[in-house]
């Protein structure tokens, strides 16, 4: 048996992973100097609204870093990634804790199926993301979850890290993070929620826009939600201990 054909598809396997990974590298070395357009989460969201709804609620503009609040720069620090200044894209500690309360999720879980007692929703995946992680997500990635979407990302991470600036990093997850159904980045968070530019935001407007971030299209539709009251709360007197970039 021959196992020519094999090796020549494993090579061409081989090459365009190398040629997808060289692209990423281009892509993210404009990004230095070049604000991108879009992102591919925000491409998918654009196709979902239009087919869902037949029509495009999009609300987007770009706020340079210094059109920002440093009250929401803190905020979403203290809330999403308290080591964002420190850690080279990943906080491996977070990660660990991370994987720690899926194995008891996923456990629990089990044993409930076990004894007989219908689990309903399968248990929350708790993810432990970087600002970093999250970006090099939205930026190049799909919404799936596999090992292959997990390796892919852990290297455009890296590759963030290495060619930009931290506060470059930042700049564009500012201007393109989700904040509720079509709206997208600081700028029109802030005139969606609040009827104001994000230079001037207060600290606990941002702290409330840095709290809807896990789940934005929930809360957006739950303004007056308690959790959400409480805990920016909570986020707007921990901002001064946020590391700026």
């Amino acid at each position: 048996m021959s196992f020519r054909p094999l090796w020549r598809w494993l090579s061409l396997l081989a090459l365009a992973l190398i040629v997808l990974q060289l692209f990423f590298v281009l892509r993210i070395a404009l990004m230095a100097r070049v604000d991108p357009q879009s992102t591919a989460f925000e491409r998918s969201e654009a196709w979902r609204l239009v087919h869902e709804k037949n029509r495009l609620p999009w609300h987007q503009q770009w706020a340079d870093y210094n059109q920002i609040s440093d009250h929401l720069k803190r905020a979403v620090i203290a809330s999403e990634d308290d080591g964002f200044a420190y850690h080279d894209g990943v906080d491996w500690d977070a990660l660990e804790k991370a994987w720690q309360k899926n194995a008891k999720a996923e456990a629990l879980a089990a044993q409930k199926a076990a004894k007989g007692v219908k689990v309903v929703k399968p248990p929350k995946v708790v993810g432990g993301s970087t600002i970093t992680q999250q970006l090099a997500k939205n930026l190049f990635l799909s919404g799936e979850r596999t090992l292959m979407r997990k390796a892919q990302e852990m290297v455009l991470t890296f590759l963030l890290e290495k060619l930009l600036s931290k506060r470059r990093i930042l700049e564009l997850y500012l201007n393109h993070v989700e904040w509720g159904e079509g709206v997208f980045g600081a700028e029109a968070a802030a005139r969606h929620y609040f009827q104001k530019p994000a230079a001037r935001l207060t600290p606990l407007e941002a702290a409330r826009l840095a709290v809807m971030l896990p789940r934005p299209k929930y809360f957006e539709k739950l303004p007056n939600s308690t959790y959400l009251s409480e805990r920016s709360e909570v986020i707007a007197a921990r901002l001064w201990n946020a590391e700026l970039p």
